[in-house]
């Protein structure tokens, strides 16, 4: 009797899923995009074209929501204890997903919880050091480094960004020990940067390039494996430190068991809103890679990710401060 109660339970179970699958997204229910981060960053520009494409096309209200603070973690648990039903879902960035949970206790949220639905964009960040630094191309830096570590300190838009690990690997490629200033963004790093006070730093390209051109900062090498193109002379790291290589992602997740039949058509209708002309030209504008991939995709580049970066943190030994 109680093997039957279970088999209708689970039947019932799936026929609700499979209604509520049918029914989504309901006339006029707003549908709504958390970024984990302040408006007016590149997560906030990516989301809110994506929300207006998927607006038109799904026929209904798509809104941004900013839930900011602890380095991207209040945001994406709030997307976590979301109910699983479409409606909420998170523009992350790749440190929320594969680093915050390698450095940060008691998050909220476990990454390999959250029901992946598409890698949005990819970007690099470039790195850039005051124009007063004696030091003036690629080759010229590991030597630098190496001679000047006790002396020099490299900074990051916060514990735990892109910026910090990216510093951190370059460390230990260079064989240094640059020491590490966190900060609360990227504007008052650069100001740091600017001043002197911190000597390197990896900020993404469309927010360097107006000092870099201003020769302000000086522009040593692109984290990337190849050139970008807003910067197309400034050459990969990796042509003087084999195997360096860092590339920056947003992607598109949604809560724990999240239906199958929603998180397909979430994701088609967030692919269509990529290759959008909207956000191609917000792309090129802000020097990112449109990619627009499957769910099963976007999940193996995350695992990558944890993977790579976790032996980072471990070799430095970096910790929530």
């Amino acid at each position: 009797m109680k093997k039957q109660l279970k088999c209708i339970l689970i039947t019932l179970l799936a026929a609700s899923a499979t209604w509520a699958s049918a029914q989504f997204p309901a006339p006029g229910k707003a549908i709504t995009i958390v970024n984990p981060y302040p408006p007016g960053g590149l997560g906030d520009m990516i989301a809110r074209a994506v929300a207006r494409q998927m607006s038109d096309s799904l026929a209904t209200p798509v809104i941004v929501e900013n839930k900011s603070g602890a380095n991207g973690a209040i945001g994406t648990a709030f997307v976590a204890r979301a109910q699983p039903d479409g409606y909420t879902i998170g523009s992350v960035p790749m440190s929320t997903l594969a680093i915050n949970p390698l450095i940060y206790k008691n998050l909220g949220y476990q990454p390999q919880e959250l029901t992946p639905l598409s890698q949005a964009v990819t970007f690099a960040n470039i790195l850039v050091v005051p124009a007063s630094l004696p030091v003036n191309s690629l080759a010229e830096l590991p030597p630098y480094m190496r001679a000047n570590a006790a002396a020099l300190n490299f900074a990051s838009q916060g514990n735990g960004s892109s910026g910090h690990l990216e510093g951190e690997l370059l460390n230990q490629a260079v064989g240094a020990r640059v020491t590490h200033v966190p900060y609360t963004g990227s504007a008052p790093a650069m100001q740091d940067l600017l001043s002197g006070k911190v000597q390197l730093m990896f900020e993404t390209v469309p927010a360097a390039m107006p000092f870099i051109k201003s020769g302000r900062i000086k522009a040593l090498g692109v984290a990337s494996a190849t050139p970008q193109p807003q910067a197309p002379e400034v050459p990969p790291i990796s042509t003087v430190l084999k195997g360096f290589e860092a590339t920056n992602w947003i992607g598109m997740v949604a809560p724990p068991h999240l239906p199958p039949a929603i998180a397909a058509k979430l994701n088609e209708h967030i692919v269509r809103a990529l290759h959008s002309p909207d956000v191609a030209r917000l792309a090129q504008e802000r020097g990112v890679i449109v990619v627009g991939s499957t769910p099963e995709e976007l999940a193996r580049v995350i695992a990558a990710d944890t993977r790579k970066w976790g032996e980072v943190v471990r070799e430095a030994k970096i910790k929530n401060d």
